[in-house]
C-alpha cells in the first residue's frame, strides 16, 4: 500500500504549492522575512511606524457559501470573502491588517482548483495591503467528500493603543450610519439555500424570479471590505463604535458595542432592501425579526459617531443614516423599528 491508495496524493500537493507560490509572493512586503514553504511565517514589525502597537487577531470561515461555489464551479471568490470578512472583524476595533494565514481542507486535491482559491486569497490580501505569509492545504478523505472543501483564515492586525475603538465613547445623541453590503456576504446561506433550492426549486444557474441574476451570480458576490472606505476616521475620537454585520444581523452585532446605559434605535425604513433579501423574506415567509437576525438585510457595516463627523463621512462615502443613540429603553441595547 501507499499514501495515494489511501486517498492522499503527495504529488498533487506539491503541484498545488508550485502553482500558488507566485500568487503568494505578490502579497509580500518588506516586513516579510520568510520564504514560501517554511515551517512558519516571519513578519517583522516596523517600530518606526508604531509607538504603542497592540496586536489584534481573529479567525473565521465562510460557512456554507462554499456549497454554492462548489455547485457553480467558481472557486476564485470565496478566498476574497474570507479575507475581507476577517479584515472587517478586526477593523471595527481600529486595527489595520498586517498578515493573513489560510487553511484549505479538501477531500481530493485538485491543483487547478487550489490555485483559484489561493488566487482569491492573494487578491484580497493585496487589496487590503497585507501579506499572505503562510497556510495549510490538507487532503483528508473520509472527513471531506471527494469534491468537498472548506476554508478558514487567521488575520493579525495592529492598532495604536490610544486608537482602539471599543464603543465606550458612544453617547446619547450619536448618529448611526449604515454602509451597504454587496449581498449576503458570508452569513445566512443555510437558510438561503433552503429557500432557493428546496422551496423555489432553483439551480445554481437558474435566473432568480424578479431579478436579472442567476443564483450563483447573486449568492457569490464578494464580501465587501470596509477598510479602504473608513480608514481615515479609524480612531475613537471620530468613530465612537463600529459593528461588522455578520451572523446575528444588525441586532446581534450592534449590541456588542452599545454601552449598557444606552439603546441604539434603528429605522429599518431608512434604506431600500436589495432585491435578493426581499425575495428570500417573501419566498421563505420569514418573520421580520428573524430576517434581520439571519441576514444583514443590505447593511454590511455600522458606524456610530457624532452628528458632525457623520455628515463628513456621508459626504465622502455611500453611508446612510439608519438610526441614533437614545437613552436606555426597556433593557434593549438595540431596538429595531420596522
Amino acid at each position: 500500500m501507499d499514501y495515494k491508495s489511501a486517498g492522499v496524493d503527495i504529488k498533487a500537493g506539491e503541484d498545488s504549492v508550485n502553482r500558488i507560490k507566485p500568487l503568494v509572493k505578490e502579497t509580500f512586503n518588506k516586513n516579510v522575512l520568510s520564504q514560501i514553504g517554511g515551517f512558519g511565517g516571519l513578519y517583522q514589525v516596523d517600530l518606526t511606524l508604531w509607538k504603542e502597537p497592540v496586536l489584534v487577531s481573529s479567525a473565521d470561515g465562510v460557512g456554507t457559501k462554499i456549497i454554492i461555489a462548489n455547485l457553480a464551479g467558481i472557486y476564485n471568490t470565496v478566498g476574497q470573502d474570507l479575507v475581507n470578512h476577517c479584515v472587517n472583524d478586526i477593523f471595527v476595533q481600529g486595527a489595520i491588517p498586517q498578515y493573513f494565514l489560510d487553511y484549505v481542507g479538501v477531500g481530493k486535491l485538485n491543483p487547478q482548483v487550489m490555485e483559484e482559491i489561493i488566487w482569491g486569497f492573494a487578491k484580497a490580501c493585496k487589496e487590503n495591503e497585507m501579506a499572505l505569509i503562510g497556510g495549510e492545504m490538507a487532503e483528508m478523505p473520509g472527513i471531506y467528500g471527494q469534491d468537498d472543501f472548506d476554508l478558514a483564515g487567521t488575520i493579525v492586525g495592529m492598532v495604536e493603543k490610544k486608537n482602539i475603538i471599543t464603543g465606550e465613547e458612544i453617547t446619547q445623541g450619536d448618529v448611526i450610519l449604515g454602509f451597504p453590503s454587496t449581498g449576503l456576504h458570508t452569513n445566512g446561506y443555510s437558510l438561503a439555500r433552503k429557500i432557493l433550492f428546496e422551496k423555489m426549486n432553483l439551480q445554481v444557474d437558474s435566473l432568480i424570479p424578479g431579478m436579472t441574476e442567476t443564483v450563483a451570480e447573486a449568492m457569490l458576490k464578494i464580501h465587501k471590505s470596509y477598510l479602504p472606505i473608513l480608514r481615515e476616521w479609524a480612531c475613537p475620537d471620530l468613530i465612537h463604535g463600529m459593528a461588522h454585520i455578520t451572523g446575528g444581523g444588525i441586532p446581534g452585532n450592534l449590541a456588542r458595542v452599545i454601552p449598557d446605559n444606552l439603546t441604539a434605535e434603528i429605522n429599518c425604513q431608512s434604506w431600500e432592501l436589495p432585491p435578493i433579501f426581499k425575495i428570500l423574506v417573501e419566498e421563505g415567509n420569514i418573520a421580520l425579526d428573524e430576517s434581520y437576525r439571519a441576514f444583514n438585510m443590505g447593511i454590511g457595516m455600522i458606524v456610530v459617531t457624532s452628528a458632525e463627523i457623520a455628515e463628513e463621512i456621508k459626504s465622502k462615502t455611500d453611508a446612510i443614516q439608519i438610526g441614533f443613540i437614545n437613552e436606555k429603553i426597556n433593557d434593549l441595547k438595540v431596538r429595531m423599528n420596522y
